[in-house]
């Protein structure tokens, strides 16, 4: 099965980049380094530095394959080649039920509802998709739902 796309800015893709290189060669081999230490203790059986040294040692493995996968399957969010249709990079000005709002729309890694960054996979993210301004977008939140008017897109 293909991995995912994962949008991100290429802001995030260099900081997830450096994650994975800190974690390759440092995090990992400074984990390695105290479960030696740990084993040259002794019984392991009741050592505690030891289990938390593996602990340790498993998280980040698994980080590192989880950057690993969102690098290799990340596609750079761009300005929109067009301002007619919200697609992912789209910011938006919208109305509902008096108030004004500003969305920008991103990949789930870079998620931000208090500064207005919000997931093409979130319901409201994904209702917006591909409408133009003036179109009115109705999304169903636990609440109840909310009727949205576009009027600007970036």
């Amino acid at each position: 099965m293909d991995d995912p796309i994962h949008y991100l800015s290429a802001a995030s893709l260099k900081n997830l980049e450096a994650e994975r290189e800190t974690i390759k060669n440092t995090t990992i081999p400074e984990i390695a380094k105290r479960i030696d230490e740990a084993k040259q203790q002794g019984d392991l059986s009741e050592n505690a530095e030891y289990h938390q040294a593996r602990e340790d040692m498993s998280w980040a493995q698994g980080r590192l394959q989880e950057v690993d996968g969102i690098i290799n399957s990340a596609q750079i969010i761009s300005r929109p080649h067009s301002t007619d249709i919200v697609s992912v990079g789209s910011t938006i000005t919208v109305k509902a039920n008096g108030q004004t709002k500003t969305y920008t729309i991103v990949g789930p890694q870079e998620i931000n509802p208090a500064k207005g960054l919000i997931s093409n996979e979130s319901p409201i993210g994904e209702a917006f998709l591909g409408h133009k301004t003036g179109d009115k977008v109705e999304v169903r939140i636990p609440a109840g739902k909310i009727i949205y008017e576009i009027t600007e897109i970036k």
